[in-house]
């Protein structure tokens, strides 16, 4: 007799993990948590941080995890105006599990780009 692990099944109808899948998934949500671990930081640092993101789609995705109660926005009464983001007790927990999706991918970065380029290859030439 084998053992296999079982993995947990989702119902079909489970449209609330869906949803937070969608949150925490997104690439964006990913980089935001991976740089906010461990410590506090401003928008402007969190734009610098993340290459390509629009300083739109920053305020979009701390929105959303702010929401989601992944993420705390303090705004400090200075001038000019100073905000600080930081996660959440909740939002930490996630911290271990995204730094191990972010090193698996820098350490397969090149596996995935060879299969990418192996693949491509083979359509090109009819998928022989």
């Amino acid at each position: 007799m084998t053992t296999e692990t079982r993995l947990p099944t989702i119902a079909p109808d489970a449209c609330a993990v869906r949803e937070v899948l969608d949150r925490i998934g997104d690439k964006w949500s990913v980089y935001v948590i991976h740089l906010l671990g461990g410590q506090t930081r401003r928008f402007s640092e969190l734009k610098r941080g993340i290459d390509g993101i629009s300083q739109r789609m920053l305020t979009v995705t701390l929105r959303g995890l702010e929401r989601d109660g992944l993420v705390t926005r303090t705004v400090f009464p200075v001038v000019p105006p100073r905000v600080d983001y930081a996660l959440t007790p909740l939002g930490e927990t996630l911290l271990d599990t995204i730094c191990s999706l972010v090193a698996w991918s820098e350490e397969h970065r090149s596996d995935v780009q060879d299969a990418r380029e192996r693949y491509d290859a083979s359509q090109s030439d009819g998928g022989r």
